[in-house]
């Protein structure tokens, strides 16, 4: 029924004279006032002018400020979200446009404070003689519960007014205290379901809508800590002009205490009242300057008092017999809440501290590196995970990496990581390769017979040369950034997770070979921080890679700033461990600079860049008169390596310290093979590299590197070079004579 037709009803219903609740209504009642104590808002839609006019309690009802509503059909749905919005729109078009009289809609409203509320809405059309509709005259209501004997305040109320009964005086409040008993019930109990932690219900009481649930004007929130009590909440300018609020101790002689050690709620509706029940409030109600009533709430949870709740309102009311009772009713959802949200940090805390004891205390250093580790417990969920690192000093200035996670978010999994964190230090301790020492661990972990299996990576990094050998267990692989800036993701071959490779007859776990620069790092991770629920985790993996490119480069900033960008976005449900080595920046000297780069054979833009990287270089030397020389050797070199060994290659640009400055460029690969000097034919289409580097630089040689070599050459002056070039080579191939042999 619309508003028109409860009009028209009124003048012959003999029952107009009844409230909801079967009481009389005060003589004189308008038909407005008779909706909004029945739970209803009306409206009237001029379609022509394309004005609302909505009523106070309408505006209740869509949680809309006077100040929020200008009229227009579109401030409507404000609270509503922009698919809700649209059907109720097509509803209201297809009664306007298919000539029907009547339409009625259900929808959602999302109020301030976050609570979803279903609301109805009935409409009738009116239209003119010829049928052109010109008005809409309906009505609106709360649909998530039934109006209580506490009728909603009417247009004649004070703004925000609170609902009274019959013959009490009125009240200024607004918020849950005026709302319906199970409607305030229902908000409350929602807002505070999502709430895990004390912090969770801190944040319901102080947030957006938070005041409006308890329809105080100021709330603070106090934990029972032993013989103490300590605020953890307050919100609103009262309480906000007695802050800070100290812990206290459990004393009758303080109104919230009192109202906690003996389990019993205390409303005052004026402070003159509370001043001489309890005489040391009166520098607090000085302080805050306009408290005119107050309640005071035990928070009990399993007989038990575990906080109290103390509202503060500005208005000298008495509070109804309903609001004592609502009041009370909301402490108990609050105070249910808190239990369970202190059990909850208490068991995390323990949990937490469960893994950090799992984790190595202290991170050796290491002359040529910096290493950076983090670890990030889930935020949601009590249990802890099995995620972990480690970093292990070698001889030889060698360094081991390790990073875990083993399968479950529960402290046997963080038990297990601790064993298998122990075992994988020992292994590598022995001084056994990457694929050994995974082989090992999983046999380790088979045996515990957990039923749990764990993936993992390792990496051995030589300090001194850059050779990093790694192997993985069904784990992510390293990100690399290069001295460019550039990161990508090396293919690191790897077998089985840990404990699996066993069972399924499958113990290998190959080794790949990576070659780390001076000034390149190297970053591990799990999954955690690039995997998130229904989500690819290339996208993730994406996303890490371009943070790592715009980090900083010293890698303790790297960390927090992964963790700044990433954590929030991936990490929030899944613990993260996170392990980044940065092999230390080789400049060399102001007089002598130097610079270096991997060139990766599956890169096929490497080569470009390495050439701009040079000229770059030289340039900035001053010595740019080199550059198209050492570009097109650079080249030869490069091509070379990436066509004929099984590799990529590292590259180093530096400057001799000499009186009259060479520059010296080396090429270094993995192959053992010796470049061999060739006399092409005027068709053959390779076989110059070689004569060209020899027509270009002023000298050039081979020299072993390890399990592989490196072929330099350099520009400048031949006689200033002549001594080091019959020395390198001499070193190397015997001499001028070698020089001919080699190519």
């Amino acid at each position: 029924m619309t508003a028109s037709d409860q009009a028209g009803c009124a003048r012959h219903d003999p029952r107009v004279g009844a409230s909801a609740g079967g009481r009389p209504a005060p003589p004189g009642t308008a038909p407005g006032d008779r909706l909004a104590m029945s739970g209803m808002g009306s409206f009237d839609w001029d379609l022509d002018a394309g004005v609302v006019d909505l009523d106070e309690a309408g505006l209740r009802i869509l949680d809309l400020r006077p100040e929020e509503f200008n009229g227009r059909p579109d401030a409507l749905v404000a609270r509503l979200t922009p698919e809700e919005g649209d059907r109720l729109d097509r509803t209201v078009r297809r009664a306007v446009q298919s000539g029907g009289r009547t339409y009625a809609a259900s929808f959602l409203v999302t109020r301030r404070d976050g609570v979803e509320q279903w609301t109805h809405t009935q409409g009738t059309v009116v239209r003119d003689e010829s049928g052109y509709p010109r008005r809409i005259v309906g009505i609106v209501r709360d649909a998530t519960g039934e109006p209580s004997r506490l009728p909603g305040p009417g247009p004649g109320d004070a703004p925000g007014g609170e609902a009274t009964l019959p013959g009490e005086p009125a009240t200024a409040r607004p918020g849950a205290l005026a709302t319906p008993f199970p409607t305030a019930v229902a908000r409350t109990t929602e807002a505070l379901s999502h709430a895990v932690t004390v912090d969770d219900v801190t944040a319901v009481l102080t947030g957006g809508g938070g005041l409006e649930r308890f329809g105080a004007d100021g709330l603070a929130l106090s934990l029972v800590e032993g013989t103490n009590m300590r605020f953890v909440a307050a919100n609103g300018e009262l309480v906000e002009r007695m802050t800070p609020l100290e812990p206290v101790r459990l004393v009758t002689q303080l109104p919230l205490a009192d109202s906690v050690l003996h389990q019993r709620p205390q409303f005052f509706a004026d402070p003159e009242e509370l001043r001489e029940r309890f005489p040391l409030t009166l520098g607090f109600l000085e302080r805050s300057g306009s408290i005119g009533s107050a309640a005071f709430l035990p928070l009990i949870a399993q007989a038990r008092s575990v906080g109290g709740l103390a509202l503060f309102y500005r208005e000298r009311t008495p509070f109804t017999r309903e609001q004592r009772e609502l009041a009370v009713v909301l402490a108990g959802i609050v105070a249910q809440s808190l239990q369970r949200a202190v059990l909850f940090d208490q068991e995390r805390e323990f949990a937490t501290g469960l893994q950090a004891s799992m984790l190595p205390r202290h991170i050796p250093r290491f002359e040529g590196a910096e290493i950076a580790v983090r670890y990030h417990a889930a935020s949601s969920g009590r249990e802890v995970g099995g995620d972990w690192y480690d970093v292990v000093a070698l001889p030889q200035n060698r360094v081991g990496l390790v990073i875990g996670d083993v399968q479950g978010h529960d402290t046997h999994a963080a038990a297990v990581m601790g064993q298998l964190r122990i075992a994988l230090r020992a292994y590598a301790a022995e001084g056994h390769p990457p694929s050994t020492i995974l082989a090992r661990a999983s046999h380790f972990l088979a045996e515990l017979d957990t039923e749990r299996f764990a993936t993992c990576a390792y990496a051995q990094v030589d300090l001194a040369t850059g050779t990093v050998h790694a192997a993985r267990a069904g784990h992510l692989g390293p990100l690399v950034r290069h001295t460019d800036g550039r990161t990508g993701w090396p293919n690191v071959r790897g077998g089985l997770p840990l404990g699996l490779a066993e069972p399924l007859d499958q113990p290998e776990f190959p080794e790949t070979r990576l070659d780390l620069v001076p000034g390149e790092t190297l970053v591990f991770c799990t999954d955690g921080l690039v995997e998130e629920r229904d989500t690819d985790i290339t996208i993730g993996m994406e996303a890490l890679a371009e943070a790592v490119h715009h980090g900083p480069q010293r890698v303790e900033e790297l960390a927090d700033h992964l963790a700044e960008t990433l954590w929030q976005r991936w990490g929030s449900n899944d613990d993260v461990a996170l392990l980044i080595l940065r092999r230390t920046p080789d400049p060399g000297t102001s007089r002598a600079p130097r610079i270096h780069q991997y060139v990766h054979q599956a890169d096929p833009e490497g080569l470009a860049e390495a050439r701009l990287a040079l000229r770059q270089a030289l340039t900035a030397w001053h010595l740019e008169e080199y550059a198209d020389d050492v570009e097109l050797a650079a080249g030869e070199l490069l091509v070379n390596v990436l066509l004929h060994t099984e590799g990529g290659a590292v590259l180093t640009l530096e400057v001799l310290p000499e009186p009259e400055r060479r520059v010296r460029l080396s090429v270094q690969d993995r192959s053992s093979v010796w470049p061999r000097r060739r006399s092409p034919g005027e068709a053959a289409t390779s076989g110059r590299g070689l004569l060209m580097i020899d027509a270009l630089a002023a000298a050039w040689g081979v020299e072993p590197r390890g399990d592989g070599k490196a072929v330099w050459c350099e520009f400048g002056p031949e006689e200033a070079g002549a001594a080091p070039e019959q020395e390198a080579d001499a070193g190397s191939a015997g001499g001028r004579a070698a020089r001919d042999a080699v190519g």
